[in-house]
């Protein structure tokens, strides 16, 4: 895309064309951030509202969430009027900020560390966590590279070595914070979108085997992940120490029954549940509106999910290549990430740090969710098919 045709591109004309396009998905995201700015105020008043943390505001978290959430939209409104031709073109200037955030979050002085973990670079009064801008900017980057070099990756087992190779020095910047289920995440979507791109069956049985390898190497050495890795395994063998937050948790699923006690009614929030607004939010939901309200959000999000696998498929047909990797990529990130979250929460697997998109409390993580979904909508709206007029129909 041209610079003229940047300046001549009427943005207002085509975000609400984008907002339009496809209300099935408008009323999915509309569904899950009404929740999440519900549950966000519901589960953390009470901690908002004690002194000693420096709160003292029971709307503390909601009202902050809100601005997040405007911020969100607006963001999205961004990405959706944006044309796919300008995010493929500059795919490698994302690629560059994913590195600078990076590097940027790692520095004395620069980024800010919480609890031993160096994730986030204060911007104003908000804290811009680096992984979750890495994610974005890693799905812009390989979808406008596989979309340019797929053809090569199929042809010749070694054109892998490059995109890899950038993938690694991404995880393993996004270690050093260290964030490995951010890390998880980024590697399980590039490799999906790798796949689609047509490397071979054995290539990725090879990396997924080797990614294995590595994150088990590095578990065992480090005593804290291999305390929670015991405290998966049995919860229950110190539910006063490194089990404490999954019993909290599953006590909180089980106090929910099947329609659970109703919004604002959890105990579990009340200073038993550590994290209840952000990582563990899934358990004060199920708590508060049982197996059913649980079913109803993962059904949500599977829906979502599913809306974005139906773009990627349209966008192969239409052989719209970018759109494909790019709406592939939103779809498995958002899969992974609700699948790791939920899993964490119900003590499938060991515990992470990780949000819930839309729902969890989390500046960045809710703009970062908001864009990727602008990033779908400008997909549905690039894949329409424009009839032609009857006056062209009669004269082909």
């Amino acid at each position: 895309m041209s610079l003229a045709a940047i300046k001549n591109f009427d943005w207002q004309q085509e975000l609400f064309a984008g907002l339009l396009a496809d209300r099935v998905l408008l009323v999915l995201v509309l569904a899950l951030v009404s929740l999440g700015a519900v549950m966000v105020a519901s589960s953390s008043i009470s901690l908002a509202a004690l002194p000693d943390p420096g709160y003292s505001d029971p709307w503390f978290f909601a009202r902050r969430h809100l601005v997040f959430l405007v911020l969100g939209f607006a963001a999205c409104g961004f990405v959706a009027c944006t044309p796919l031709a300008l995010w493929r073109n500059y795919g490698w200037v994302m690629l560059l900020a994913a590195l600078v955030v990076l590097v940027l979050v790692l520095i004395p002085g620069i980024g800010t560390e919480v609890k031993g973990s160096k994730r986030w670079i204060r911007v104003g009064p908000i804290n811009l966590q680096a992984s979750e801008l890495a994610k974005f900017c890693a799905i812009i980057f390989f979808a406008s590279y596989l979309s340019k070099w797929h053809k090569e990756i199929k042809a010749n087992s070694w054109a892998i070595l490059k995109p890899l190779g950038i993938l690694l020095v991404l995880a393993a910047f996004i270690l050093m914070e260290p964030d490995l289920g951010s890390t998880v995440v980024l590697m399980t979507t590039v490799l999906a979108m790798m796949f689609i791109a047509g490397i071979k069956l054995w290539q990725c049985f090879l990396l997924m085997g080797m990614a294995a390898g590595a994150f088990v190497a590095l578990i065992l050495p480090v005593d804290y992940r291999m305390a929670r890795l015991r405290a998966f395994l049995d919860p229950w063998q110190d539910q006063y120490g490194s089990g404490y937050q999954l019993v909290q948790s599953l006590i909180g699923f089980g106090r929910g029954e099947w329609f659970g006690l109703g919004l604002g009614n959890s105990i579990q929030k009340l200073h038993f549940l550590p994290e209840a607004h952000t990582d563990f939010i899934f358990s004060v939901i199920a708590e508060e509106f049982g197996f059913l309200g649980a079913v109803v959000v993962i059904g949500l999000f599977g829906a979502l999910i599913v809306k974005a696998f139906m773009l990627a498929k349209e966008a192969i047909r239409q052989d719209n290549d970018f759109a494909c990797f790019a709406a592939y990529g939103v779809a498995v990130l958002l899969a992974c990430q609700v699948f790791i979250n939920v899993g964490v929460a119900t003590g499938l697997l060991p515990t992470k740090g990780l949000t819930l998109p839309f729902v969890s409390y989390g500046g960045s993580s809710l703009i970062i969710s908001m864009m990727m979904m602008g990033l779908l909508i400008r997909v549905q709206k690039e894949l329409q098919i424009t009839p032609r007029p009857l006056s062209e129909a009669a004269n082909p």
